[in-house]
């Protein structure tokens, strides 16, 4: 064989051999800026340590628009690093549910997947003749370990907001999902959640998405303090206290220290002054006054104070007000009480967060306490100013213009996060009556975490005034837009009942690079000209040398 035959030879064995290779070793070169096609390391790790079989099906798949598409090629790329890092233990695939099925079996189908947590979404496609409906299921099954977890790959769809927006944020969740998903069917590990009840907290009604949402991931339920015994409270992993309107009793605050002193984690959001826009519609005015929770003691000992005072913020959302006439037509007005909180870019646990809707905020400070941690999550505007309580609130202040000059202030802070080992409210002090268990209260409790929130309505969501029902958390029905409140709950409630830190996971941003329409139209031609008319050009000038280069080659 001459040197040209083996050159031919080795490269085809060459093609060969690497195709075997690539059968037994999964690698790419990520080269985004995000590094968007990279596993987080919490991920790998979780995913090497899968030592059983787990299944995913993925029912997000048949004849897609362009945007489901996406999000269906980001799920098979993501999948693909699992089963790389994961071996032969994971393994997932593809499937169209309702494909070749129709009227009655087609109705059974979606029943069917309905009942598991495979809900559908519905489309309207634009075609030759107009508008078809068309059924997708944005949905993937977790299995393992005799365990199933439905994942919900489509985020916020039923709330107002951009089509592109809401596919982008369900593929920077893909990753947090599917990830938390595995490590529960690992561990086996449901936290339990209670929100409390008995003080005038949020209704279930006001707290129904908030519940729906996290049930996906938790045991999720109410929590009476006047009734809980010691052993329910170790069952617990987390406390919620959601605007509480009535005095905790000395029983209940004792309840609660007994919590935090065995490590368990509370998630405080209080309103420490009353003032309702429900109140003011009728008479126009209302007195914003102190409420009295007794748990200012107790919250001073953990590093915190929530002040009596409330904050307006030029920087705020808007309310409805009826401008009068025949028909009574709404018009939507800036409302400075319910400034829009901005989520501290410092801090991982709300990075990525849109602004947070509030109503009636009061500032937060913090405590020098030994052996503790704190860090602000949330602040206002620096366009704010702080109003001393009792005031009288009126409707009127609506139609007044803040003055600049009186709204230049430092951001006031609103949330903030506290680690480390808490000292003892009731150390050295008696038993209140009505305790009958042995609680032990030690000096420091174990390592916590708790959350200290300066407004009560921060994970409240609204209720349809036609049929009761709930909209998602931080839809705002009058305005039409999305807040990040949900999305702020969810990292919460993560954090504070999570042993492994997933939250990098959730702060995974993927951005969509568009092009600039403006200078699309207006250096379209030099495009046109660059991308056409460029390589036509230097195809016709190699023409041109190579028939000159060969006449002087073969003339002689």
């Amino acid at each position: 064989m001459n040197k040209t035959q083996l050159n031919i030879l080795g490269f085809i064995v060459g093609v060969i051999w690497l195709n075997i290779a690539a059968q037994y070793f999964y690698f790419r070169f990520d080269l985004t800026k995000e590094k968007k096609f990279t596993l987080h390391p919490a991920t790998r790790a979780i995913a090497r340590d899968v030592n059983k079989s787990i299944t995913i099906t993925v029912y997000l798949d048949g004849d897609l628009p362009a945007t489901f598409r996406r999000l269906k090629n980001a799920t098979a790329d993501l999948l693909n690093d699992y089963a790389a890092d994961a071996g032969n233990n994971i393994h997932y695939r593809f499937v169209n549910p309702i494909a070749g099925r129709s009227g009655i079996a087609l109705d059974s189908t979606i029943n069917n997947l309905y009942r598991v947590g495979i809900e559908p979404t519905s489309l309207n496609i634009k075609n030759e003749n107009g508008f078809a409906q068309k059924i997708i299921f944005p949905v993937a099954m977790v299995e393992g370990n005799g365990q199933s977890y439905p994942i919900k790959l489509l985020q916020n769809f039923d709330a107002a907001g951009d089509y592109e927006e809401n596919i982008n944020n369900s593929i920077q969740n893909l990753e947090y999902l599917f990830t938390s998903a595995i490590q529960k069917i690992l561990t086996q590990n449901h936290p339990r959640i209670g929100f409390t009840e008995g003080n005038d907290e949020l209704t279930n009604q006001q707290l129904s998405d908030a519940i729906t949402t996290l049930s996906d991931s938790y045991e999720v339920g109410r929590v009476n303090l006047d009734v809980i015994n010691k052993s329910g409270l170790d069952k617990l992993k987390m406390l919620v206290i959601t605007k509480p309107q009535k005095e905790f009793t000395e029983v209940q605050k004792y309840k609660i220290n007994y919590f935090v002193m065995r490590g368990g984690s509370v998630l405080w959001s209080i309103d420490q002054v009353g003032a309702e826009l429900d109140s003011m519609s009728k008479s126009g005015e209302q007195l914003a006054f102190n409420r009295k929770l007794n748990l200012d003691d107790m919250l001073f000992m953990y590093g915190a104070r929530v002040n009596y005072n409330l904050i307006t913020d030029a920087n705020c959302a808007e309310i409805p007000l009826s401008t009068g006439g025949v028909q009574g037509q709404i018009q939507m007005a800036p409302w400075i009480y319910y400034p829009l909180l901005m989520p501290d870019t410092s801090s991982s646990l709300v990075k990525n967060i849109d602004g947070i809707r509030s109503e009636f905020v009061s500032t937060v400070d913090t405590i020098g306490v030994r052996g503790l941690k704190k860090s602000v999550l949330l602040k206002t505007s620096g366009f704010n100013k702080v109003h001393n309580t009792p005031k009288l609130l009126s409707l009127q202040m609506v139609a007044e213009q803040p003055d600049p000059r009186e709204f230049a202030n430092i951001p006031q802070t609103v949330g903030v996060l506290i680690e480390g080992s808490f000292p003892s409210v009731f150390l050295n002090r008696s038993v209140p009556a009505g305790i009958s268990e042995n609680f032990p209260v030690p000096a420091q409790s174990k390592p916590g975490k708790m959350i200290v929130l300066g407004d009560g309505d921060l994970f409240k969501n609204q209720v349809s005034s036609r049929d009761g029902s709930p909209f998602p958390l931080g839809f705002d029905r009058y305005s039409q837009r999305t807040f990040g409140n949900k999305t702020l709950l969810l990292n919460l409630v993560d954090y504070l009942s999570n042993d492994h830190n997933l939250i990098a996971l959730r702060n995974k941003e993927v951005k969509i690079r568009l092009l600039d329409k403006a200078k699309l139209r207006n250096d379209k031609l030099t495009w046109q000209l660059l991308n056409v008319g460029l390589p036509l050009g230097m195809l016709i000038l190699f023409a041109i040398f190579q028939h000159y280069y060969r006449s002087r080659k073969y003339a002689r």
